[in-house]
């Protein structure tokens, strides 16, 4: 083995106490903790009032929390010494800017490790803290402010946004207070196949002025590069995009309008359910027993759910469930076609057909028909941008209620804004090229 290969074993180069401006003088390992003592490594005496050269007054220590090694917390025992100026009386410390943040109880080593367990390795605030040596709110504080600064506040994580995919969430599942956030997705290279999505925004509040406020602080120049914004069927979220995206094309994705048909449906079943029996539905009426049977594409039911099927269709008091049934599995078939033209056609011949007659005592299908004629550019825009759904939102979206749902110790809105741009935002890529 060369030589050349390894160099003197240095406490210092090790713990990367170099680019802190430290140098490792000690060390005192316990099965609890490892302590390393320090020192500056280039200290300066010279006075910053009138450029005099102090005396050395006294020594002070001071300690960080810096980032582990092994299973143990690393801390950083720092003696630098104080001056005073002959000429002024000022006194001063030795310079640790480049060691630790002003105020700040964690290393800029540890904290950069903090903030790349949070977002690349999903580490729990709890499980950071343990392996600094802090305590929770100590870790949360430093972790959400270094990330607010290197991460969610540069500008250039917005750059190359072609694909805009917008929702409503549900954060707070109370009566009182602020339950909903609009979520922002970047869904760019979901669309090109080169990643996956990632978040963009949350901004408290589902309303078209919410929408529209934060596409009204973007740049000019950003918003004409947004080709594409997929949505859900909330009117205000398309108002919102047609006045601040004039030339983007808004697609309203699979997933939201066949959950159009599939809420008619369940409600002409409700409906039914009740002129018939008088009463909700219970585990032994044929309808209610049905009731997911209904929801799965034909394609993909098996023999003994189409047998179930076509025993509940032969009650002719259960015709109205069927024609709404049968509308909704051409939806679905529509969306399955193999070639994009094919479903293009066969899913505006279905808006045109229950948007012009339907037939008498279906109110749940003719406000489908309605609906989907309203918005039957939308809803066909897809077949053209294909790719550019909705879904990957709603993957999102179910992350984001993963991440409140393990209680990770949100304490406000902003604090789950913060944690959730960090958990979802798509800088691990970022992070691990740093590192």
């Amino acid at each position: 083995m060369h030589e050349s290969t390894f160099t003197a074993p240095d406490l210092t180069t090790f713990t990367r106490l170099d680019g802190l401006g430290l140098t490792a003088i000690g060390q005192h390992l316990t099965a609890a903790k490892a302590e390393i003592l320090c020192r500056v490594t280039a200290p300066d005496p010279w006075c910053t009032r009138c450029g005099s050269e102090g005396a050395p007054r006294d020594t002070v220590t001071r300690r960080l929390a810096h980032a582990p090694f092994g299973w143990r917390p690393t801390v950083l025992v720092i003696r630098h010494r104080r001056y005073r100026c002959p000429s002024c009386r000022h006194v001063w410390r030795e310079d640790l800017s480049k060691a630790v943040a002003q105020r700040q109880k964690i290393s800029r080593t540890g904290l950069a490790w903090a903030l790349n367990g949070l977002v690349c390795q999903h580490l729990s605030v709890s499980r950071i803290a343990e392996s600094l040596g802090v305590t929770w709110n100590t870790a949360n504080d430093a972790v959400l402010a270094e990330g607010q600064r290197v991460l969610i506040s540069d500008s250039s994580r917005f750059d190359g946004v072609k694909v805009l995919g917008v929702d409503e969430h549900v954060w707070r599942h109370t009566r009182t207070g602020d339950k909903y956030v609009t979520v922002i997705v970047d869904l760019t290279a979901v669309r090109d196949g080169t990643g996956t999505a990632r978040l963009l925004d949350m901004i408290p509040g589902r309303s078209k002025a919410v929408f529209k406020t934060w596409l009204t602080e973007r740049e000019d120049q950003w918003k004409q590069g947004i080709e594409v914004v997929a949505m859900d069927g909330f009117t205000g979220f398309k108002t919102a995009a047609v006045e601040e995206l004039p030339e983007a094309v808004q697609v309203l994705d699979p997933f939201h309008v066949v959950k159009l048909g599939s809420d008619a449906l369940d409600r002409t079943r409700q409906r039914v359910q009740r002129e018939q029996h008088g009463r909700r539905g219970l585990k032994d009426d044929p309808l209610y027993k049905a009731r997911r049977t209904l929801t799965v594409g034909l394609d993909l039911a098996i023999e003994k759910q189409k047998a179930k099927l076509e025993d509940l269709f032969t009650e002719p008091a259960y015709e109205p469930v069927q024609l709404v049934w049968s509308v909704y599995q051409r939806m679905v078939d529509a969306y399955r076609q193999p070639k994009v033209e094919v479903g293009k056609w066969a899913l505006s011949t279905l808006i045109d057909e229950i948007g012009a007659k339907v037939p008498a005592g279906l109110p749940e299908l003719k406000r489908l028909g309605t609906t989907l004629k309203r918005r039957k550019n939308d809803i066909l825009a897809y077949f053209d941008h294909v790719g550019s759904s909705n879904g990957p939102t709603e993957a999102l979206n179910g992350r984001l209620e993963h991440l409140r749902g393990i209680a990770l110790g949100f304490r406000n809105l902003a604090h789950y804004i913060a944690r959730s741009l960090l958990e979802t935002g798509g800088f691990r890529p970022r992070l691990h090229s740093e590192s």
